[in-house]
């Protein structure tokens, strides 16, 4: 069976002093980076869930486990190739994908189009099919109030004819 296939993914961390902030693969200076074993890159986290759902192949925790030291600190890009890699396995090729940001600060902006490079490299994709976009949530909740980030994905992947890198 050929087709087209949808997958979502979310994402969300707190900040923590003393680490570097990464989203979609793109330093960016601040005072806090976000909490968790890898890079905690909520973007590229995202869109590694939405690709890996997308193919009826788990989540990120079942792939790369907070307990699996081989991933402690780990550059989430270098996560989202090896789903790239599993999804062309099971018969997938990544079309496009679509992504939202939810942080107060730092303005995202003048990093969007370093971000959408990165993801679309690492996917397979033309940049013009990686969406990347920022907002906030005007002061509600856990990343209102300035804790943390999050990131919301929907990822499209071709299987069978529609396949082939594009």
């Amino acid at each position: 069976m050929s087709g087209l296939r949808i997958g979502q993914g979310y994402d969300v961390h707190r900040f923590r002093p003393g680490r570097p902030l990464v989203l979609g693969g793109v330093r960016i200076e601040y005072p806090e980076g976000l909490a968790g074993h890898s890079d905690a890159d909520v973007l590229c986290h995202a869109v590694t869930d939405a690709l890996l759902g997308a193919m009826a192949l788990g989540d990120m925790g079942r792939h790369f486990p907070s307990g699996d030291e081989a991933w402690r600190d780990a550059d989430s890009v270098e996560m989202l190739r090896e789903a790239v890699r599993l999804v062309r396995e099971a018969g997938g090729t990544p079309v496009q994908a679509d992504c939202t940001v939810f942080l107060e600060a730092p303005r995202l902006a003048p990093h969007v189009d370093a971000m959408r490079g990165r993801l679309a490299e690492a996917l397979g994709i033309d940049p013009d099919r990686m969406s990347v976009k920022a907002t906030t949530t005007d002061g509600l909740g856990l990343v209102g109030r300035g804790e943390g980030a999050a990131a919301a994905a929907v990822v499209l992947v071709a299987t069978g004819a529609e396949g082939g890198r594009r």
